[in-house]
């Protein structure tokens, strides 16, 4: 987990390793628990190490679809890494939960955010 932080180049790192348990499992973010739970065994048989031997991102893959469901599958854990995101995780994407959240971003003039800065 992440300890705290002055804003600066070790928090800039942590933040932009953030990976969107959502986009691993490639459900959307308002996903039932049927949903979920189709989606982990539809991807965990295609990327299971078994079927995909000699492919050396087979297993990381593998591990991060299981990591996925470990949050999503369990109410308590999902409501915690919905809460706080890029603090639930330590192996994250900034811009992918900026633009996830990007309507709850205020400028500096507090009318939001307009046009994408990506």
């Amino acid at each position: 987990m992440f300890g705290l932080c002055v804003l600066g180049a070790d928090c800039i790192s942590e933040i932009m390793l953030f990976a969107d348990y959502y986009k691993i499992l490639e459900v959307d973010y308002d996903a039932s628990e049927e949903t979920i739970r189709s989606s982990y065994i539809r991807l965990a048989l295609k990327w299971h190490p078994d079927k995909k031997q000699g492919e050396e991102k087979a297993t990381s893959k593998f591990q991060d679809i299981n990591e996925a469901y470990q949050v999503l599958s369990n109410p308590v854990k999902r409501q915690e890494y919905d809460k706080k995101g890029v603090l639930y995780v330590q192996d994250q994407n900034a811009a992918d939960y900026l633009n996830r959240h990007k309507g709850l971003i205020l400028t500096c003039n507090g009318l939001g955010v307009r046009y994408s800065v990506w």
